[in-house]
């Protein structure tokens, strides 16, 4: 019988290593450059850019999820803390009143470590950050705190895709599973949705460096995920995402053996109004023509529905 799989944030954390991770994520902070934003404020001193969060992390919910991807829910759930605030800030965000209202309570990086050690209690499999990149110095501290209490499940990194390649190596040897969205191929339509035209540039180097540190989705004889990349698509009216195209580069660029979910629940939030072709939910036909189109370009691991 294989031994149970041995998260990397444990031997990163016996080495030192996690310690010197808080340390440089928390210099980022006084002129932070977490996500390509690059807004240079100092959040240590209360300053807020564009992710509305200064140096506490706001949790706005902490429980175990059954609505996640099938190698993350298992039996037990998925362990899910949202973070509140983004720096993504889609204008059709299906969580509004968390990602741009900021809805939620302040907690401490031992507060956090608690709920952590209670989804661990509680029998989930995972420890899902929902939204994570603005708040990584604070989820590193207290990833610290809950190493130390007996934390031992793997972490999942549940973010736009809009990432820095200096974030990025900061999680080398924490993350476990990285989940990103693939949100768009158009720099015109992700400038339209969320005023950022390097998406499909930035997203397309995240994902081949989060690749790089973690392969391809490994999953357990019990049918749980423990290490590796899984990737989100939502399909969006009038083929806005860019489904062939996305799904494309995944198998070529990235590996023909990721895991997908190709997502079928938008509908219009927030401002969706803002573009005129997202003020409608998808059709039946959008979705279905988008699944074929990711196993026509090769994407054989897909998520059910």
């Amino acid at each position: 019988m294989s031994s149970p799989y041995r998260p990397a944030y444990l031997e990163s954390h016996k080495t030192g290593k996690l310690a010197e991770k808080i340390r440089r994520a928390y210099e980022i902070l006084q002129d932070c450059t977490l996500c390509p934003r690059q807004c240079h404020v100092n959040r240590t001193a209360g300053e807020t850019g564009i992710c509305g969060t200064a140096e506490q992390m706001v949790v706005s919910g902490c429980h175990p999820h059954f609505g996640e991807e099938t190698p993350l829910v298992g039996r037990h759930g998925s362990g899910t803390i949202f973070m509140t605030g983004c720096s993504l800030t889609c204008c059709f965000c299906q969580n509004w009143e968390i990602s741009h209202e900021c809805r939620g309570e302040p907690v401490t990086a031992h507060q956090a470590a608690d709920m952590m050690m209670e989804l661990q209690t509680l029998g989930c499999h995972n420890i899902n950050f929902v939204t994570p990149t603005h708040v990584v110095p604070q989820i590193l501290s207290a990833l610290e705190k809950a190493v130390e209490k007996g934390l031992h499940i793997p972490l999942v990194y549940n973010c736009g895709g809009y990432e820095t390649r200096e974030t990025l190596r900061l999680l080398q040897g924490i993350i476990d599973i990285y989940m990103p969205d693939l949100k768009f191929m158009d720099p015109g339509i992700a400038n339209r949705a969320c005023d950022a035209p390097d998406y499909p540039e930035t997203v397309k180097a995240a994902l081949k460096k989060m690749h790089r540190q973690v392969g391809d989705l490994a999953i357990d004889p019990q049918g749980i995920a423990t290490r590796g990349l899984l990737v989100r698509h939502l399909v969006l009216p009038e083929n806005l995402a860019g489904t062939r195209e996305a799904m494309a580069f995944v198998a070529n660029e990235i590996s023909p053996d990721t895991y997908v979910n190709v997502m079928s629940q938008y509908r219009p939030m927030g401002h969706a109004a803002k573009l005129p072709e997202l003020a409608r939910p998808v059709w039946p036909g959008e979705y279905r023509d988008a699944v074929n189109a990711a196993r026509e370009e090769g994407i054989h691991r897909l998520d059910r529905p």
